[in-house]
Protein backbone atom coordinates (compact mmCIF):
# COMPACT_ATOMS: atom_id res chain seq x y z
CA UNK A 1 0.00 0.00 0.00
CA UNK A 2 1.46 3.79 -0.84
CA UNK A 3 2.16 5.83 2.01
CA UNK A 4 3.58 8.77 0.88
CA UNK A 5 2.10 11.49 -0.76
CA UNK A 6 3.28 11.09 -3.78
CA UNK A 7 3.24 7.44 -4.39
CA UNK A 8 -0.87 7.87 -3.47
CA UNK A 9 -1.41 10.04 -6.26
CA UNK A 10 0.83 7.89 -8.33
CA UNK A 11 -1.45 4.86 -7.66
CA UNK A 12 -4.81 7.51 -8.24
CA UNK A 13 -3.13 8.43 -11.71
CA UNK A 14 -2.02 4.02 -12.28
CA UNK A 15 -6.47 3.20 -11.87
CA UNK A 16 -7.23 6.09 -13.90
CA UNK A 17 -4.72 5.37 -16.61
CA UNK A 18 -5.26 1.49 -16.52
CA UNK A 19 -9.17 2.41 -17.56
CA UNK A 20 -8.41 4.47 -20.01
CA UNK A 21 -6.03 1.95 -22.04
CA UNK A 22 -8.51 -0.90 -21.74
CA UNK A 23 -11.36 0.99 -22.59
CA UNK A 24 -8.86 2.11 -25.76
CA UNK A 25 -7.67 -1.68 -26.18
CA UNK A 26 -11.72 -2.99 -26.22
CA UNK A 27 -12.23 -0.24 -28.65
CA UNK A 28 -9.72 -1.56 -31.19
CA UNK A 29 -10.85 -5.21 -30.46
CA UNK A 30 -13.74 -4.31 -31.35
CA UNK A 31 -12.57 -2.56 -34.67
CA UNK A 32 -10.51 -5.94 -35.30
CA UNK A 33 -13.15 -8.35 -34.99
CA UNK A 34 -15.37 -6.11 -37.45
CA UNK A 35 -12.97 -6.59 -40.27
CA UNK A 36 -11.76 -10.20 -39.35
CA UNK A 37 -16.06 -10.90 -39.36
CA UNK A 38 -16.14 -9.21 -43.03
CA UNK A 39 -13.47 -11.01 -43.93
CA UNK A 40 -14.84 -13.99 -42.64
CA UNK A 41 -18.05 -13.51 -43.77
CA UNK A 42 -16.29 -12.94 -47.80
CA UNK A 43 -17.82 -9.72 -47.73
CA UNK A 44 -14.67 -7.30 -49.29
CA UNK A 45 -16.40 -4.02 -49.23
CA UNK A 46 -17.08 -4.44 -45.35
CA UNK A 47 -13.76 -5.33 -45.06
CA UNK A 48 -12.31 -2.53 -47.03
CA UNK A 49 -14.73 -0.06 -45.07
CA UNK A 50 -13.72 -1.50 -41.83
CA UNK A 51 -10.05 -1.74 -42.24
CA UNK A 52 -9.37 2.02 -42.00
CA UNK A 53 -10.90 2.51 -38.93
CA UNK A 54 -9.35 -0.26 -37.30
CA UNK A 55 -5.57 0.42 -38.29
CA UNK A 56 -6.45 4.48 -36.71
CA UNK A 57 -7.29 2.99 -33.77
CA UNK A 58 -4.54 0.50 -33.53
CA UNK A 59 -1.90 3.54 -34.48
CA UNK A 60 -3.47 5.22 -31.89
CA UNK A 61 -2.51 2.52 -29.59
CA UNK A 62 0.93 2.46 -30.15
CA UNK A 63 1.21 5.88 -30.38
CA UNK A 64 -0.02 6.49 -26.19
CA UNK A 65 1.94 3.35 -25.57
CA UNK A 66 -0.68 1.18 -24.82
CA UNK A 67 0.67 -1.56 -27.25
CA UNK A 68 4.59 -2.05 -28.95
CA UNK A 69 4.59 -0.20 -31.95
CA UNK A 70 5.98 -3.42 -33.37
CA UNK A 71 2.88 -5.00 -32.29
CA UNK A 72 0.48 -2.50 -33.97
CA UNK A 73 2.44 -3.06 -37.38
CA UNK A 74 1.99 -6.73 -37.36
CA UNK A 75 -1.83 -6.62 -36.76
CA UNK A 76 -2.09 -3.88 -39.24
CA UNK A 77 -0.38 -5.80 -41.61
CA UNK A 78 -1.92 -9.14 -40.83
CA UNK A 79 -5.25 -7.31 -41.15
CA UNK A 80 -4.32 -5.85 -44.48
CA UNK A 81 -3.65 -8.96 -45.65
CA UNK A 82 -6.30 -10.89 -44.74
CA UNK A 83 -8.58 -8.06 -46.10
CA UNK A 84 -6.47 -7.57 -49.57
CA UNK A 85 -6.92 -11.30 -50.23
CA UNK A 86 -10.36 -10.92 -50.91
CA UNK A 87 -10.45 -8.40 -53.67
Amino acid sequence: MANHKSSKKRARQDIVRRARNVARQTKAKTAIKAVRAAVAGKDAAQAKAALPKAQSLIAKLAKKGVINKKAAARKVGRLARQSAALA
